[in-house]
């Protein structure tokens, strides 16, 4: 993915209770229907490790997420291997193998592949089925199966299709643009969306086509033509004059002609403002705490998005404040933001003590 915007499939690792296979995704004439049929079957687990990209790809050829996935990665979070613990780690601590890192960094899309990374992929999927059952079998120890309905949850927002769409309309809010100018927040809103629709038409990763800090200088110079558009840093001539900044050119004129009563509203969102500094660090005290007497990743509970989006405004929709996340955390988190509990230690540990 790094050549390109859309994810490739180069090749694919199978194996079963009694088999291993390696498949060279990019063999001519080759048929994958069977392995898109296989990728749909129910009754059958499809065990991943960091499972988002290869999701992504079978979406996009097949047209759906395979279905009954499990993601070893995830459920080791759960498992209390701690935040996005690294597959050769688990694979040591579960099955006491080791990974050959020798290949770990290998173009798997040139040919022709050599024995030795034939032998890497086999092993590596080899193993994984192998951590899938320890990790079962972790998981349901001492009765904890409402950990297996944690996995549940999890493996349901990864199932879910739209996890993996990007909508170009609001591409410009990974950009975390601060302004009060109605005007260039319309042409930063513009150039965002029209940089993700350009990337996946050529299909080239979006920074290479224009990088983020790039956009809000482009929105401020608000060039008319190629030679204007230049004036932005890294923005060759080449490029300006060519089909991609034509376009650009395009969406920019247009951005500039939008009246002024139908220019985007500059409100005072969650994200344009900032929860206290403070407030934000007690509840990373009770995440911390909540996890470590859980076993739980402190990340799978709530992210740094999500602690300051409560911290702004504990009434509003959160992941964090929902399904079990909502039962060891946000709750909590809901009720310490209020005073209606307090932190202490005790026994150098956190403590959660009642108020009134």
């Amino acid at each position: 993915r790094e050549k390109t915007y859309y994810p490739e499939l180069c090749l694919v690792q199978l194996a079963g209770a009694h088999e291993v296979a390696v498949v060279d995704a990019q063999a001519k004439g080759l048929d994958l229907a069977p392995l898109g049929a296989l990728l749909a079957k129910p009754d059958v687990v499809k065990v991943f490790h960091a499972c988002r990209q290869d999701v992504e790809i079978f979406l996009l050829m097949f047209g759906a997420v395979p279905a009954n996935l499990f993601d070893t990665q995830v459920a080791a979070m759960v498992a209390g291997f701690g935040d996005q613990v690294g597959y050769d780690a688990l694979v040591q601590a579960l099955t006491g193998g080791h990974i050959d890192k020798a290949h770990r960094f290998s173009d798997w899309s040139a040919r022709p592949l050599t024995n030795a990374q034939v032998t890497y992929a086999a092993a590596d999927v080899t193993h994984l089925r192998l951590v899938y059952e320890r990790l079962i079998a972790r998981l349901r120890v001492d009765g904890r199966m409402d950990r297996m309905d944690w996995v549940g949850q999890e493996m349901a927002a990864l199932a879910d299709p739209n996890t993996y769409r990007v909508d170009p309309e609001r591409a410009w809010e990974r950009l975390k643009l601060r302004t009060g100018n109605r005007r260039q927040l319309a042409l930063v809103q513009a150039i965002a969306a029209w940089r993700e629709r350009e990337a996946q038409r050529i299909n080239i990763p979006r920074q290479r086509l224009v990088k983020d800090e790039q956009i809000p200088e482009i929105a401020a110079l608000a060039p008319a033509d190629a030679e204007a558009l230049t004036r932005a840093r890294g923005i060759s001539a080449g490029f300006a004059q060519g089909k991609s900044g034509t376009s650009l050119l395009e969406v920019i004129a247009a951005a500039k002609a939008i009246p002024e009563e139908d220019l985007p509203r500059i409100e005072r969102t969650r994200e344009a403002q900032r929860a206290s500094p403070a407030l934000v660090a007690l509840l990373k005290v009770l995440l911390n705490a909540r996890a470590e007497q859980n076993n739980v990743a402190a990340r799978l509970l709530a992210s740094s998005e999500e602690i300051e989006a409560l911290a702004l405004d504990e009434t509003a929709p959160n992941a964090a404040n929902e399904g079990w996340r909502g039962e060891m955390f946000g709750a909590d988190a809901v009720r310490l933001i209020k005073g209606e509990i307090a932190l202490s230690a005790q026994g150098k540990r956190v403590k959660i003590v009642e108020v009134g």
